[in-house]
């Protein structure tokens, strides 16, 4: 039953990737609230929320560096010889795993995934291996967070804050020569 549901996945890739993208994003945008309570805090409850969706939707052994958007969806921690970069020499005819010959080797199901996703070149990303210190830490919490890390050290960042702040400052030390208009604000 679960492999099944786990193919589905795989049909269903770009579906997935795009309601991963909207759980990033709010994720995100909630790391101020985070950082109040304290990620040590969350990382329990959002562990076992991870382990009961990714374990139904994805058969996701909370590996804790979760690539399923880079690998069309199918968790490559499946394969039994949990490889993390494409598929082993011993793929049989019609895509089947040499080592469990009723499964389909779970690389050339990623393929298949990938291939129906926007984002679907980063399959062609070389993975690091697997730092087996965050077995069962919540992946979705810790990319969330370096996200907002990221973001927060963006030159992008740093120059909105100074086109908002720029309005305010013209008032209170206008110029000698005439300003540019204001640019519009961009449209999200």
């Amino acid at each position: 039953r679960m492999y099944r549901i786990r193919l589905m996945a795989v049909r269903h890739s770009r579906t997935f990737e795009w309601i991963y993208a909207r759980l990033e994003n709010a994720l995100v945008r909630l790391h101020p609230l985070f950082v109040r309570i304290g990620y040590d805090r969350l990382e329990r409850p959002f562990a076992l929320a991870e382990r009961g969706v990714k374990g139904l939707l994805f058969d996701c052994r909370m590996c804790g560096q979760c690539v399923l958007s880079s690998t069309g969806m199918c968790c490559p921690m499946n394969c039994p010889k949990q490889l993390r970069n494409g598929p082993c020499g011993g793929v049989r005819p019609g895509g089947f795993c040499e080592v469990r010959p009723d499964m389909r080797c779970v690389w050339v199901l990623a393929w298949d995934g990938a291939s129906r996703m926007r984002g679907g070149e980063r399959i062609n990303n070389v993975l690091p291996p697997v730092d087996r210190r965050l077995q069962g830490s919540s992946a979705w919490l810790r990319a969330s967070r370096e996200r907002a890390h990221q973001d927060d050290l963006s030159p992008e960042r740093e120059r909105a804050a100074l086109a908002q702040a720029f309005p305010a400052a013209r008032k209170t030390e206008p110029a000698s020569a005439p300003l540019a208009s204001e640019p519009r604000k961009a449209r999200h």
